[in-house]
């Protein structure tokens, strides 16, 4: 089978993507564009394209193609080439160990915020010696918005560590042990209930610029936001507002509309907000190969791929 690799990425990482998918994957015929050029027989004859934000247009004379595999677990970029073919199947990634990994970084958020860590270090920096008050974790209402695999593995482990867990999703989803809610009305009320919101939506149509100023005073103003989704679901000078104005108490960001993250940016200097590097769950390019190869091996059986996106909702 060819396989057409096209990943827009550093040298040294796209070096170790195109060694661990072609280490399982080795009888394949793979086509590296960056050494044969996307107008090569090879590549427009191509039967899978496994890709990483390619550019727009970099799949259109692929005309034999059975599946777009993504590398990633957001297709929203992907989704927005209009010149991708539209009756090819595309799977995104679920990678079982990014899931744990997301989980995690939410987890510490949640107990970051929830222990006043950021308070604490804010004391540090200025020798402060002051315990604050605490509350059990029982006590803490968590929101996780999005209830996808990320999603569902959030709530289960913050559940276990104790919080009172609820879960948003914009179609019914059912969680064991977990209180959900589905549908644009009942977003307002789950918002006010929550101390702290979790957000793992997909990024569609009707999630862009979903954290503006009237969602954000759904809030309440003692809540915190922890955005590990996309940037572009916040509109960033509304939070700003939010945080100045008192509106919000804290905010811990992991994604933003430019990235990297300017130098200059506000965020960097905020003293409620917490700035990571896009780095709160990154893809293990083992298990990731995995997912990629069993995707394949179904194709070649004339089976469905696993994960495959609904075009129509836009993930």
């Amino acid at each position: 089978m060819r396989i057409a690799f096209d990943a827009r990425m550093d040298g040294a990482e796209r070096a170790d993507w195109w060694r661990a998918l072609t280490d399982a994957l080795p009888d394949d015929e793979w086509i590296d564009p960056i050494a044969e050029g996307t107008t090569s027989p090879r590549w427009r004859e191509a039967d899978i394209a496994v890709v990483a934000n390619p550019l727009p247009g970099r799949l259109a004379n692929c005309t034999q193609l059975r599946l777009v595999q993504s590398l990633w677990a957001g297709v929203d970029r992907l989704l927005a080439d209009t010149t991708l073919p539209r009756d090819v199947p595309i799977a995104r990634m679920v990678d079982p160990m990014m899931n744990r990994a997301m989980a995690e970084t939410a987890m510490w958020a949640v107990l970051s915020l929830h222990r006043r860590a950021f308070d604490y270090a804010a004391q540090q920096r200025r020798t402060q010696w002051h315990p604050l008050p605490q509350r059990r974790a029982d006590e803490v209402a968590v929101l996780v918005l999005g209830l996808g695999q990320m999603g569902r593995t959030t709530a289960l482990q913050l559940a276990a560590l104790g919080y009172r867990v609820s879960g948003w999703s914009a179609r019914a989803q059912q969680v064991e042990g977990i209180a959900t809610r589905a549908g644009w009305a009942a977003l307002p009320a789950a918002l006010g209930a929550a101390d702290i919101v979790v957000n793992l939506l997909p990024l569609t149509d009707d999630t862009r610029g979903l954290f503006d100023r009237a969602r954000l005073a759904q809030m309440r103003t003692d809540a915190s936001l922890v955005n590990l989704a996309r940037g572009a679901h916040v509109v960033e000078k509304d939070l700003l507002e939010a945080l100045n104005a008192g509106r919000l108490a804290y905010a811990v960001l992991d994604v933003f509309d430019t990235e990297p993250l300017p130098a200059t940016h506000v965020f960097w200097f905020h003293p409620r907000i917490t700035v990571w590097p896009h780095a709160a769950a990154q893809t293990d390019l083992r298990s990731a190969a995995a997912v990629v190869a069993a995707n394949i091996e179904a194709v070649r059986r004339g089976d469905p791929a696993a994960h495959l996106v609904d075009r129509s909702r836009g993930y």
